[in-house]
């Protein structure tokens, strides 16, 4: 049998696997755990869910369920998105655990922050999300008439509001994103700010696009934070490269 060749790092090939395959276990458990907490207070989650909808449509916020199985089939998937966001901290880590034998010194010395700031930045676009949602809502009944009897179907309530969330909340990891391309000298704080009427353009044109709700509000309110933080990125990577 062939002998695996060593990774900078000093750790062979079989190695590298059998550290990832550790990694995605602990990440599952981890996820597997918290999904269990998030199935048994599942009253509790949609509660907070439902919030949104009761705030734009006061007294009439009612789900409207048609199959036998869509209460069982949103608890589980409460129960699996509750556990997977729950666990994000544990998962970071893990990346970052296993990514870290493999860079310089340098280079480690970086990894806490970007995955602290990815989880900070993160939970900003999921709480951005749930806050603006009810205006979503508000914006889509009024565009429907005021002729339509409004009682959503929980599972694509559910599925609309996740999506916006995890959306919101992978765009704002946008500027950990361009600071680590900075470092990493695949561009430069000076091209990014010779270039910001190009970004401005392209993150309104996303901003329209990924959008999940569709409404101007929500497009705005995503599009105005990326403004912000590509400048803000562009003078972390100026203070970073001194």
């Amino acid at each position: 049998m062939a002998k695996f060749r060593k990774a900078a790092s000093g750790m062979t090939l079989a190695e590298h696997l059998a550290e990832l395959r550790h990694r995605f276990l602990v990440s599952t458990i981890a996820v597997s755990l918290f999904g269990v907490g998030a199935f048994v207070f599942y009253p509790n989650i949609l509660k907070v869910l439902q919030h949104p909808y009761c705030a734009a449509i006061p007294k009439h916020c009612l789900f409207l369920v048609t199959n036998p199985l869509d209460g069982l089939t949103l608890r589980v998937k409460i129960a699996f998105f509750g556990g997977f966001l729950l666990a994000s901290p544990v998962i970071l880590y893990q990346a970052w655990r296993f990514i870290t034998p493999g860079l310089k010194q340098r280079e480690r010395r970086y990894a806490v922050p970007f995955v602290v700031a990815s989880m900070v930045f993160f939970s900003g676009g999921v709480l951005l999300a749930y806050f603006s949602f009810g205006h979503a809502i508000q914006f889509l009944k009024s565009i429907g008439g005021s002729t339509l009897i409004t009682e959503y179907n929980p599972n694509q309530y559910l599925t609309l509001f996740l999506l916006m969330m995890f959306i919101f909340g992978l765009t704002f990891l946008f500027p950990v994103f361009l600071v680590a391309l900075e470092l990493a000298n695949v561009v430069t704080p000076q091209q990014l700010l010779r270039s910001w009427r190009y970004a401005v353009i392209g993150i309104t044109i996303a901003s329209a696009v990924f959008t999940p709700s569709g409404d101007p509000l929500s497009m705005l309110a995503l599009a105005l934070p990326l403004v912000v933080f590509y400048f803000g990125a562009i003078g972390v990577g100026k203070l970073l490269k001194r």
